[in-house]
């Protein structure tokens, strides 16, 4: 089994940290391949450049795709299961995980195919995990919950993920009553990677 975790997040003092290292030791439990985009680690290049900008807006495929950019197309290339995690801040993933999906999914490569362009594989199960401050059921009664599913659910991973979930782990201001919650969801993540991915 092959996972890949897109993970963005700034400092290893946060909550979305600490549920990073219990991810990654669950999965290493299971001795399966482990590969991690950090963006923040890796100084990730979240803004288009405008020759970047020229390829995708304007569908000049014939110009050369960033090798930042071919490296993720590796990882996904590899993968059976791409986990993306990352904490809310104002109803949406942060700024550097967006860049990830703007650049990533390049023109002929995520949308826009052409026959001699290589294009992104289907993969078998995406799982988007975010943390964020106020509980789930705030988030519903204002809709930011559904708004946040429909945007990473059904656009940026839409039809290129055969099964996809997204766990929202709410409640974070009020830490102590949530952790325990949280970490059961997500020993629970192992039990369905293995029902999709298998």
């Amino acid at each position: 089994m092959n996972i890949l975790i897109v993970y963005c997040h700034p400092s290893e003092r946060s909550y979305t940290f600490e549920i990073f290292n219990h991810l990654k030791t669950l999965l290493s439990a299971q001795n399966w391949n482990i590969e991690v985009s950090d963006l923040y680690a890796n100084n990730f290049q979240s803004n288009m450049t405008a020759e970047e900008y020229l390829r995708e807006g304007l569908s000049q495929t014939l110009l050369p795709i960033p090798k930042d950019v071919l490296e993720e197309h590796r990882k996904i290339g590899n993968a059976d299961c791409i986990i993306f995690l990352y904490p809310v801040w104002w109803s949406d993933c942060p700024a550097m995980m967006k860049g990830w999906f703007d650049r990533v999914y390049a023109v002929g490569y995520a949308y826009g195919q052409k026959p001699d362009l290589p294009k992104m594989k289907t993969i078998n199960y995406g799982l988007v995990i975010c943390t964020a401050g106020h509980p789930n059921n705030f988030l519903e009664e204002i809709g930011i919950a559904q708004s946040m599913q429909h945007i990473m659910l059904d656009d940026r991973l839409g039809q290129r993920f055969k099964h996809k979930e997204m766990f929202i782990l709410g409640g974070t201001l009020a830490i102590d009553d949530v952790r325990e919650h949280h970490l059961q969801q997500i020993d629970g993540f192992i039990k369905k990677i293995v029902r999709y991915c298998s």
